[in-house]
Order: structure tokens, then sequence, then C-alpha cells
């Protein structure tokens, strides 16, 4: 850790992944023209099978349309991405798309080399460990599983989504996952590099830091501390000693 380090107490952490823990240059220039470009042939070669179905009706019912077919669906979803919208139906059909680009190692998950060190850092202080990201729970998980840094996915213990949590500007998001995780908001905190996402997890009640990757800077006038690496963070827990941060 850096000297003078932010030390906040907690008995878990919540991060973000885009622009946080993983960069968000990966995600829209990797990622997105991955997933965008297997729309089309990923639906057609799934027909006349039970998850063609199910996810075409989550797109008629996200666009509210229900006479949309197969075509009109993918062209749906590929104005999403485009947009960046997120949209629950989108975000699954990337997860099981990018699912196959890791497991034949086309796709790497992005990590800032500080990452592993810190999750280490804080699973030896007894503090619990989550992901929250509007990302699909099974594509947190990959892109942790198959990052360049080997997989990560040992040092985390569990993983938040629209469809499990919320939209990640909303504090009845972040309430829920209080409930989920059985700790208390005041002895949470939340690392994301949006203030609107910070400000919900404040409303709820949890501590929040703002991490600004470079080159982006720390926004000004906002309530939340905000550091530039992972290791500017001093999370003390129920065994901090153990970490050497008493």
């Amino acid at each position: 850790m850096t000297p003078g380090a932010l030390t906040v107490r907690a008995d878990a952490v919540v991060l973000d992944i885009e622009g946080t823990t993983g960069s968000a240059r990966h995600v829209h220039d990797v990622l997105f023209p991955y997933a965008r470009a297997r729309l089309g042939p990923w639906f057609a070669a799934r027909r006349g099978t039970r998850e063609h179905a199910e996810l075409l009706e989550a797109v008629r019912e996200f666009a509210g349309d229900p006479a949309l077919d197969e075509a009109a669906a993918v062209a749906a979803l590929t104005a999403w991405s485009d947009a960046d919208v997120k949209a629950p139906p989108l975000k699954a059909v990337q997860a099981r798309i990018w699912a196959a680009g890791y497991a034949d190692a086309t796709l790497t998950g992005h990590v800032y080399p500080d990452v592993p060190g810190a999750l280490e850092r804080w699973r030896r202080a007894g503090i619990a460990r989550y992901v929250y990201s509007s990302g699909a729970e099974p594509a947190q998980r990959a892109w942790f599983r198959h990052s360049g840094r080997g997989d990560l996915t040992v040092l985390l213990d569990g993983y938040f989504d629209l469809a499990s949590a919320g939209g990640k500007k909303e504090p009845d998001s972040y309430r829920a996952i209080t409930a989920a995780i059985g700790v208390p908001a005041k002895r949470t905190v939340f690392l994301s590099d949006v203030t609107a996402e910070l400000d919900a997890a404040a409303a709820a009640g949890w501590h929040t830091v703002g991490v600004a990757r470079a080159p982006e800077r720390p926004p000004t006038g906002t309530a939340h501390p905000w550091i530039t690496t992972l290791d500017a963070t001093a999370l003390t827990g129920p065994h901090h000693h153990e970490a050497g941060t008493a």
C-alpha cells in the first residue's frame, strides 16, 4: 500500500468492474465488438431450442414489442449494444458469447495490476469481496476466471448484476445487496469510477471510494474520496492486524 493510504473500516468490499478493476477501453474496444459481430450467428445456431425461445421472449419484453421475430430481435440487440444500453437480454447474450471466447482463449479479461494484491490483502484481513457490475454474473465470473493475471475467482465471494440487484444508480440496489450478503451497510464499502453509482451507494448507507484510473482524473465537487490505485485504500476488517494495517 502507498504511504498515507485512505483507511476505511469494512467487513465487505463491493467492486465495480469497468473503469475500476478492469479497463473500460477493453470493454468497449474488444468485448462489445466481439459480441456484436456474433449476435446473428449465435441466435441462428440455437433456433428451435429453449434457450433461443427464452431469450427471444426476453428481448420482446424489454423492447415492448411481443411481435418481434428473430431478425428484429437481433437488430434490437445490435442497437442496444451500439448505444451501450444496460438491457438485461443483451447482457445475457453477451455473457454467453464471451464465455465461448474465454473458453477457447480468444478473449482474456483485463485486470489492473494492483487488483490481485488488493483482493489477497483484503482476504487476509477477513473482508468479504464481491463484484457488482451491469454485466451479467456469468460474464463477470468469466472475466475474473480468465483474467490476464490468472484465475482470480478464488479471491472473490460473490457477484451481483442488474438481474440480482437492480440498476447501479438506484439506492435500493445497494440495499438489496446488503440484505443478500448479511453485512451492515455501515460496514460495507463500494469502489466505482462512476459518481452517480457512488451517490446511490452512499444513499443506502455504504462507505464509498471513487476510483479514477489514468488518464482519468478524479472529478471535483463530489462528497466521495477518490484514489487512482487500489493500493491507496487500506481497508481494515475483523483480522486487519494480519494484513499489517493495525
